[in-house]
Parts: structure tokens; sequence; C-alpha cells
């Protein structure tokens, strides 16, 4: 049904009406200002379970073909909320097709803050935990770290002082979190650069050992 280079558009659903809106009605915003560039370019379009939905949080477990996509103000989407803050603000509408169920859902071992993830189709299908969906220079050392224990995370934001750094690799320690960038990407002032497995057993050594993932993982 699709190829492997199909863009994949994965996206937060916080609450349950507008799954249902996915589900009965066909379509999805995402607001301009915030989307991502793969947005007009998505073959899929799948959902990331938050809390909201109970048992079923942190994962993704249903995705749609994506049918077209337009511009259009909010009030014009969500008609029955007028005075929204955001009523005029103009939002992509992805029109969908009927949503379909993963055999296997794709899980976040841990919680943590995610906005879109942009992938690719034999990414999507092969992934058993969101942290495979990303592609980047760092795919063969978070291979490595995976095989070794470590779970680490990808794409994650941290802090330093009052900056904010998406960063290629964080393992969350007991007192405190391995940071790890590859290549020249902006990073903390202590993150690990371009390291081997020794040199990042050393600093997970250091801050009390790895966190262990709050999902149990199946690979």
């Amino acid at each position: 049904m699709f190829h492997a280079s199909d863009r994949v558009l994965v996206a937060i659903m916080n609450n349950r009406r507008d799954f249902e809106i996915a589900r009965d009605e066909g379509w999805y915003r995402i607001p301009q200002k915030h989307a991502p560039p793969s947005t007009t370019e998505a073959a899929v379009l799948a959902f990331y379970f938050t809390k909201a939905f109970g048992d079923e949080k942190w994962s993704i477990r249903w995705y749609a073909p994506v049918r077209g996509h337009e511009l259009s103000r909010r009030r014009h989407l969500l008609p029955d909320e007028p005075d929204h803050p955001r009523a005029d603000d103009p939002y992509y509408k992805l029109q969908l097709g009927p949503l379909m169920k993963l055999e296997q859902p794709i899980f976040s071992l841990r919680w943590r803050r995610i906005t879109f993830i942009e992938t690719s189709w034999d990414r999507f299908a092969a992934a058993e935990e969101i942290n495979e969906l990303y592609a980047s220079g760092a795919d063969g050392l978070f291979v490595t770290l995976k095989d070794a224990g470590f779970y680490p995370e990808r794409e994650l934001l941290v802090r330093e002082g009052n900056v904010e750094y998406v960063v290629d690799m964080a393992i969350p320690c007991q007192d405190g979190t391995v940071v790890i960038a590859v290549g020249d990407r902006p990073a903390p002032a202590d993150a690990l650069r371009d390291p081997n497995l020794k040199a990042v057993r050393r600093a997970v050594e250091n801050l009390g050992g790895p966190t262990p993932p709050q999902l149990v993982p199946r690979f």
C-alpha cells in the first residue's frame, strides 16, 4: 500500500474529541506556525496517544493515509468554538482515509515530551519503540547503546541554564542525564561528543547507573 520512502508524520493526539474527528470525519488539524516541513508531503499520518488515553498512553496505535490538505481558519474547522483565542489562526486540515490499527503498538519506553516525528514508512512499519522512528547520523551509536542495555532517548529536549537543546541522544541516569552529541550539533557544554561505548559506560556509571525504562522493552 505504501512505499518504503513514503513520508510518515507522527502527531500528538491528546484528547478523545480530536481522535473521534479523525476517525469519524476524516481530518486532523495542525497549526500552520507549528507545522513541521513534511506536513504537506506526508503520505501517512499516525497518532501518538498521551495520558488522556489511559492504558493506551505513550504509544502509537493508529494511522491513516493522507488524501490531501488545505489551509483553513480554526473557526471554520471548529465552528462551535468561535471565541477561541486562536480562532483566526490558519491551520492545515489534513484529509484522511480510514484509520488503520497497528498489529503491534509502537511504545515510548519512558514519558517524554513529543511534538511531531517525521519518519519514513519503512522505519514506521519496522519500529517497536518510538526512538526507532528517528533517522540521523546517530543511528549506529543508538543501536550499539540499545544493545548494551542503556535504552537511550533520541531527539530529546534538554536544558542548560536558560538554553534549550534537542540532542541526538540522552541516557537518563539515577543522578542526572548523560547527553550525547554527534558531529557539530549544538548541545550542552558537558555533552559527550561522538563517544565510543566505553566512554558512555563510564559516564553512565559516574551518574549512578541508568534509570530503567518505565515500560518493559519487547526487543
